[in-house]
């Protein structure tokens, strides 16, 4: 098969360790065994990647899990109709400070620094302390408004007593720029994608305190976004990408592959930095120090990312309605009942299920589930072979329904 017989699908990517099935895909044989030249171009922001998806340069994207979201309820500066019929692995973020404030966060002894509990309340007793001293606050960066990053960190910050928003400034920086942001002292930590948590701990500019993994276990961190007009217009193309993604995800997920995917990963085209910067993630390890530590949890369960096991790339409307309780939270969107069909409707696990059926891979038979209701390894239902997911949720007990998603709302604004 000739490039001239393969059908042309233009994706555009920023440079993040997640964006690795694209680049798998695309260079490894998989998206070409499907009849798909899959063409990558590489943003520098997420702003870029959603105005590229407007106008229509991109017909997918990797793509912040909740953009497809926001997009679905106008928060685009131009139209923008979305669909994410797909994940694109679990896990991936970290929370990154500069070594000022790491050091400050030390003295407190709060206990491990990777653990979302003491590290922290380590950072409440330093805002506390500076508030005292009437030292300025600090400044957080994320990559988006509309970003898991966003959402988990404050999320995180809100369950260890910090408010933010007045307790801590919150700031956009692409993912690029992070580590350079945080050497010029411009900021004080940030919440981003790897590698650019791993390159400012090799700069010795900054120290991960906490991860995504440990936030919300097993929850998704980039979709593929999917032009509505292509889905519709070229349904068994998009099937044959996803079936790609999907073979690529499990090359991924293979750690035999690890240092192969961290030198793709290292070139210029697509992320650009030293593969070593790539393989503590890759590996479940962050400066030396295990992110998985539970001796008994499976890898796939707690990995700091995860390509494929334990339905990693499954587009669960959970996820989608859990995205759209922040924004209420946060104040970006007024609740709506209404909204609820909605952002759930963009999220596609039916059309994962359909193109999947001619591979080999356990499928959840549900399209969403209680986040949190997992607190050990457990098999669920599902379509071909046996299926286990858990423990899954939150660092702090907390339990999403998404059938009592007004509930949850009250009971995050009270506390």
């Amino acid at each position: 098969m000739t490039v001239r017989d393969l059908f042309p699908v233009h994706a555009g990517f920023l440079p993040l360790l997640d964006s690795a099935l694209l680049v798998v895909a695309a260079n490894c044989g998989f998206a070409e065994a499907q009849g798909i030249d899959l063409r990558l171009t590489r943003e520098t922001s997420w702003a870029n990647i959603r105005d590229r998806m407007a106008v229509g340069h991109f017909e997918v994207a990797h793509m912040l899990a909740p953009m497809p979201i926001a997009a679905a309820l106008g928060f685009s500066p131009m139209p923008l109709d979305l669909i994410a019929p797909m994940a694109l692995g679990t896990g991936g973020n970290a929370v990154t400070v500069s070594n000022d404030l790491h050091r400050e966060m030390t003295i407190e002894d709060a206990g491990p620094m990777l653990d979302p509990i003491t590290s922290g309340i380590a950072l409440a007793r330093v805002i506390k302390d500076r508030k005292s001293d009437k030292n300025r606050k600090p400044v957080f960066a994320v990559v988006h408004p509309y970003s898991g990053h966003n959402y988990e960190l404050r999320y995180w910050l809100a369950a260890n007593g910090i408010v933010p928003d007045r307790d801590v400034d919150l700031v956009i920086v692409p993912p690029p720029l992070m580590a350079d942001a945080l050497r010029a002292g411009r900021i004080d930590g940030y919440c981003v994608g790897e590698p650019w948590n791993s390159l400012a701990v090799n700069m010795g500019v900054g120290r991960i305190v906490t991860t995504k993994s440990r936030i919300w276990r097993g929850s998704p961190e980039k979709v593929l976004g999917v032009s509505v007009t292509f889905a519709n217009h070229h349904p068994e193309i998009l099937d044959r990408l996803l079936c790609a993604l999907v073979l690529a995800a499990q090359w991924c997920g293979n750690k035999d592959n690890h240092d192969e995917l961290a030198n793709l990963l290292s070139g210029r085209d697509y992320i650009g930095i030293d593969a070593l910067h790539m393989l503590p993630a890759l590996d479940g390890t962050l400066s030396g120090k295990e992110v998985n530590s539970d001796e008994n949890v499976p890898r796939g369960n707690g990995a700091f990312f995860e390509p494929l096991e334990q339905a990693a790339t499954f587009p669960w409307k959970s996820h989608a309605l859990w995205f759209y309780s922040q924004m209420v939270r946060w104040g970006q969107v007024i609740w709506n009942p209404d909204h609820v069909k909605q952002v759930a409707n963009v999220y596609r696990p039916d059309l994962y299920r359909a193109a999947l059926s001619t591979l080999d891979i356990p499928l959840p038979s549900a399209a969403s589930k209680v986040e949190g209701a997992l607190k050990e390894m457990t098999p669920v239902g599902s379509v071909k072979g046996r299926l286990f997911l858990g423990p899954d949720g939150f660092f702090d007990g907390q339990v999403f329904d998404p059938d009592a998603i007004e509930e949850y709302i009250a009971l995050q604004n009270r506390s």
